[in-house]
């Protein structure tokens, strides 16, 4: 099983990756492909993400079953831990204007 997710993705990157995936939502594309297939798909996301951002998940040995790739800036970030691939949150970008600190507002 093979499930890619693409966020602000161009057209033509997502037209490409209907060519091999079926698309069940708006930029996940879910479908069953062998190893060669997949790192050549993956390529064309890298070449073709510009701005976006995404994640390529499939099944696999591993002690979760899975493991997963991401690409572009996202909150969630791969962490791995004792041989566990993870998620973890960066905290939300300060708006324009306001301060991190913690200090004290007259």
């Amino acid at each position: 099983m093979l499930v890619i997710v693409l966020e602000n993705a161009p057209p033509r990157l997502r037209g490409r990756l209907a060519v091999w995936l079926v698309e069940v939502r708006a930029g996940v594309y879910v479908g069953d492909l062998s190893k060669r297939v997949r790192e050549m798909i993956w390529t064309q996301v890298t070449e073709g993400i510009e701005e976006g951002n995404a994640v390529m998940v499939w099944s696999t040995n591993t002690e979760s079953g899975f493991d997963f790739l991401t690409l572009g800036k996202n909150r969630r970030m791969p962490v791995e831990l004792d041989g566990l691939k993870l998620v973890s949150f960066h905290p939300p970008e300060p708006e324009n204007g306001a301060s991190q600190a913690g200090g004290n507002a007259l």
